[in-house]
């Protein structure tokens, strides 16, 4: 039989504390717009670091429920068609028009020190826009 030994009460002992996590929403309100020029009502377009290259034209869409990738973007980060899944829903673009995905993809996406993994779904069309991102302060 053996026998355990503990070690003598610690003063400075404390109880380990559950880990809560916090889930930052980036949004912005009317009175965000205070003091800034805005000659037409254009979306949030933001730089966001995917794949591990800063992405500019990156459209931040608080209404759209899937992460989007357009070709100059996936050629940009130097990715293959066996890089993507199969992805077959269709989807509508901005003009009504239905497109069919050529597949989907995840990467890693930075936003602020948060990075988080994200699906893109590549679609190929043109877009004025490297990505569309719904809730890039989100996991998954």
């Amino acid at each position: 039989m053996s026998i355990a030994q503990f070690p003598a009460e610690d003063a400075s002992f404390r109880p380990k504390r559950a880990r809560v996590e916090t889930r930052l929403a980036l949004s912005f309100s009317d009175e965000d717009k205070a003091g800034t020029i805005q000659p037409r009502d254009d979306a949030l377009v933001v730089t966001f670091r995917i794949g591990g290259y800063d992405v500019k034209r990156v459209m931040a869409d608080q209404g759209s429920y899937v992460e989007i990738m357009y070709p100059d973007l996936y050629k940009g980060l130097h990715l293959k068609l066996e890089n993507l899944t199969a992805y077959n829903s269709p989807l509508v673009s901005f003009d009504g028009k239905v497109v069919i995905p050529r597949g989907q993809i995840r990467l890693l996406v930075q936003v602020g020190s948060e990075v988080v993994d994200m699906g893109f779904i590549v679609v190929d069309s043109y877009s004025p826009y490297t990505a569309i991102v719904a809730r890039p302060w989100l996991p998954p």
